[in-house]
């Protein structure tokens, strides 16, 4: 298993820690208002929406402040108006960072955004400069004693999924974005219990960090960036070592 694929599992236990302190509820209300601004309230026309409502139930947001989500989105209810915007830089030792936001005001936030970079050793770039190192993807977490890897790959392969990988305690499952609810549904109706299921963006190369001081370096900038309150989500394309990234992590 990569250090990058281990770095995924980690966030995702992050992840529960910030929902128990209600940062992710925050950040998965703002992701549904601009999917249902975007793309309309209806669930079944509305892909996008669809996987955020999902994502919000699988962290426990409750019903009601979803459907208030949504329709402060399509305008039935007063809101702030977010819009989605992607910043690009480079992490110490040349890893490319993508930094998906949803903010009020694009000028404050793409400032402070770069501010963290300068401040963390990190160089700001300009769009284009580093998305296509990345593609979006759909990504389903099952825990191997959640199903075997025969029965999951007769299931996600028929349903549109590319790939499962071995990631040691668990499987990851990569499929088209478009297919990603899909592959979810055909998984639910064989049995097989997820760990989570999102859209995301996985580096197409990965820069490899040997030791413990360009580790902490990169995994500083990341931390920071995710802290801020527009962060939606960080992308990295680095690859740490399973015993430097246990090292830093300890």
């Amino acid at each position: 298993m990569s250090g990058h694929s281990k770095w995924h599992s980690i966030k995702h236990k992050k992840g529960a820690a910030d929902a128990a302190r209600g940062k992710l509820f925050a950040r998965l209300i703002r992701q549904i208002e601009v999917a249902a601004r975007e793309g309309g309230g209806d669930t079944d026309a509305n892909a996008t929406l669809r996987t955020m409502v999902q994502k919000a139930r699988d962290a426990s947001v409750p019903i009601d402040t979803i459907e208030r989500a949504i329709k402060r989105g399509t305008g039935e209810l007063d809101g702030v108006r977010y819009e989605s915007v992607t910043y690009e830089g480079y992490a110490p030792n040349g890893v490319a960072l993508l930094v998906e936001t949803l903010t009020d005001n694009r000028n404050r936030t793409g400032s402070e955004i770069k501010n963290l970079f300068n401040r963390n050793g990190g160089n700001f770039a300009e769009p284009g400069a580093v998305a296509w190192q990345f593609e979006r993807k759909g990504v389903v977490i099952v825990e191997k004693s959640a199903a075997s890897e025969d029965d999951l790959m007769l299931a996600a392969l028929e349903a549109g999924a590319e790939d499962i990988a071995d990631q040691g305690d668990s499987w990851q499952v990569t499929s088209p974005p478009t297919d990603l609810n899909a592959v979810r549904s055909a998984l639910e109706e064989g049995g097989i219990a997820m760990t989570s299921s999102e859209l995301t963006m996985l580096p197409t190369q990965t820069v490899p960090l040997s030791d413990e001081s360009s580790a902490k370096q990169v995994l500083r900038l990341v931390d920071t960036l995710e802290d801020h309150d527009d962060v939606q989500a960080v992308y990295a394309n680095f690859d740490i070592p399973d015993d430097v990234l246990q090292s830093v992590m300890a």
